[in-house]
């Protein structure tokens, strides 16, 4: 037994650990999702206010602000903002704030439409959402913050709130869910962006998302967290975070609130996209960073030492136990993207048909996955420089960032 396929064995079983410990975790996932899923939401509906910030005019924008604008819950304000008049969101939005006030419809929320201006010490979503917070209405209860590119159920606001009906929980929180499209980017997308998704749970959560994130007023001007935590940052969500743990809070994730989500690009747009997600993952919460760069790594050079053992043919024996090893890893990753598939079938059952064509694509592209991740996790390592909707800005740390230029409108 050579030294080289003594290594792969040692690196193929921690490879096989973590694998199942993966698999385990995606069950426990579908558990939590079906469990709360068959509960009563409960009447638990303090008044609201829902903050979304919004930068240009997709072609699902008007759509989903109307799923904003029809949530079931009594008593909820809407404030959109955008960066400046010049924003093609902007006239968007007016036009369809004066279409819902002339249907005249008493049930509809009210709307505000704000222009922010271009930030000059923070991320313009977060600069956007502050600006927002001065909108709010004094009695408003709870704090609403959540993305427009992604088009909600009408029970999403009830669901999201109905948390914090538990004093334990600070911050009630859901998370994006991308459905596989046509193209073979936009199935890659909703392939690497759910194995985060499934990492959420009945476990305390490390970090809310900042799509659907609900937060008491009181403990959102009690922990400063405009003052202290939006003051200089890129992330809502990562800030609210710590503002939250630092506080000795809760994070609950709510699976009601996951939200179908589509997108179409580029690869190398794809890239970019997942990139910026892990590099403010490095700066904003290293820890998760360093752990997520440590089983990529693990998974890389298990595979990599593999392929090399295979290429020095060992004995027969030997071979057979090296393919075995590496087949059994592949079907666990496989398995726990099947477990994908099954949420967003149960989830999104009006795309049940779409998913019938495309939903393999969650188990078929785990092969792919990691090597996209270990992409994402060693660049983070060296790069601080992002563009955002437009935007690039440098991260210096946690709390000091830098804004690089701008693209017109």
């Amino acid at each position: 037994m050579g030294t080289a396929f003594i290594i792969f064995i040692i690196l193929g079983f921690l490879l096989l650990v973590q694998s199942a410990s993966s698999l385990r975790s995606g069950f426990r996932f579908l558990e939590y999702v079906r469990r709360c899923r068959a509960q009563n939401v409960g009447d638990y509906a303090p008044r609201a206010a829902v903050i979304i910030p919004v930068t240009g005019s997709g072609a699902a924008l008007e759509s989903n602000i109307s799923a904003f604008q029809a949530q079931d819950y009594p008593r909820y304000q809407l404030v959109l903002v955008v960066g400046d008049e010049k924003d093609p969101a902007f006239g968007m939005l007016s036009a369809l704030i004066e279409k819902s006030a002339a249907q005249g419809s008493s049930a509809r929320p009210e709307v505000s439409l704000l222009a922010a201006g271009p930030s000059q010490s923070q991320g313009q979503k977060v600069h956007n959402l502050v600006r927002g917070l001065d909108a709010v209405k004094p009695e408003i209860e709870v704090l609403v913050f959540a993305d427009v590119d992604a088009s909600p159920h009408s029970m999403w606001l009830r669901s999201l709130v109905a948390p914090l009906a538990s004093r334990d929980v600070t911050v009630s929180t859901g998370f994006r869910w991308y459905l596989p499209d046509k193209s073979f980017v936009s199935q890659l997308r909703a392939a690497w962006d759910t194995s985060i998704a499934t990492f959420m749970g009945e476990h305390d959560s490390a970090f809310p998302w900042g799509g659907s994130m609900a937060i008491r007023t009181e403990d959102f001007n009690r922990l400063q967290v405009r003052e202290r935590y939006w003051a200089s940052t890129v992330s809502d969500d990562y800030g609210l975070g710590r503002a939250v743990h630092d506080g000795g809070g809760r994070i609950c994730f709510e699976p009601r609130c996951l939200v179908a989500s589509r997108e179409d690009s580029s690869f190398a747009q794809f890239l970019r996209w997942t990139n910026r997600q892990i590099i403010i993952t490095r700066v904003y919460a290293p820890r998760l960073w360093r752990m997520g760069l440590a089983g990529h790594v693990l998974y890389s050079l298990a595979f990599v030492w593999g392929f090399f053992v295979l290429l020095d043919p060992p004995a027969g024996w030997e071979r057979l136990a090296a393919v075995a090893l590496l087949a059994v890893i592949l079907g666990l990753g496989m398995s726990k993207g099947k477990i994908r598939a099954i949420v967003a079938r149960e989830i999104f059952p009006e795309e049940r048909e779409f998913l019938a064509r495309y939903g393999k694509r969650y188990w078929q592209l785990t092969l792919l996955v990691p090597w996209v991740m270990m992409w994402n996790f060693v660049a983070a390592g060296f790069v601080r420089t992002i563009e955002w909707s437009g935007v690039r800005y440098r991260l210096h740390s946690d709390h000091e960032v830098e804004i690089l230029g701008r693209e017109p409108h």
